[in-house]
């Protein structure tokens, strides 16, 4: 089990007894992160689809390809999000991507700045990569805050990048480098 330590959060590798926890979360929030991310049906939001999802990324994380991890609040040990490195790439490349959501409720207490500052040190510290890099949406101010505060740098415009909610959308290029952490 992976568990990587903050002031205001913790992160936890979700393992398939998070199902249901996750679940919630994912049905608190639908509305809210459905903004920045596309819509998903109905049977998304169900414990068995999600306990497969989690089973799914704990294989990944086996191949050192992808780590699924839940946020929480250090006070309180509640699931307050969640955030993965994911399509990990090793040589020549040696990168991954970062993604991460934050409940609704907790919003701008800098969970997700710390959030993405823990996965980052992950990243350079115990998996050697080279670079992390993360898209986001022009739109969402909030996301691209957190990314810079964590050290990321806006790299460039990815023109149509991701098709969301029946739009081809543009989205940010952020990256940050080992030598740059």
């Amino acid at each position: 089990m992976i568990l990587l330590e903050g002031k205001t959060c913790y992160l936890r590798i979700l393992t398939e007894e998070d199902a249901k926890l996750f679940t919630e979360l994912l049905s608190a929030n639908k509305d809210y992160w459905s903004v920045f991310e596309p819509r998903h049906e109905a049977s998304y939001f169900t414990v068995a689809v999600q306990k497969e999802k989690i089973r799914e990324s704990i294989y990944q994380m086996r191949d050192r390809r992808e780590y699924n991890f839940g946020i929480f609040d250090s006070d309180t040990s509640r699931l307050v999000g969640h955030i993965s490195l994911y399509s990990i790439k090793r040589l020549p490349f040696s990168s991954g991507f970062v993604g991460y959501s934050i409940d609704e409720r907790e919003i701008g207490r800098g969970i997700g700045t710390e959030a993405v500052s823990l996965v980052t040190n992950f990243a350079f510290g115990k998996l050697a990569l080279h670079r992390v890099e993360a898209f986001v949406s022009p739109r969402n101010i909030g996301s691209m805050k957190v990314l810079e505060k964590a050290g990321y740098l806006q790299e460039g415009l990815m023109r149509k990048l991701l098709y969301i909610n029946g739009v081809w959308e543009d989205h940010y290029m952020y990256a940050i480098v080992e030598d740059d952490f």
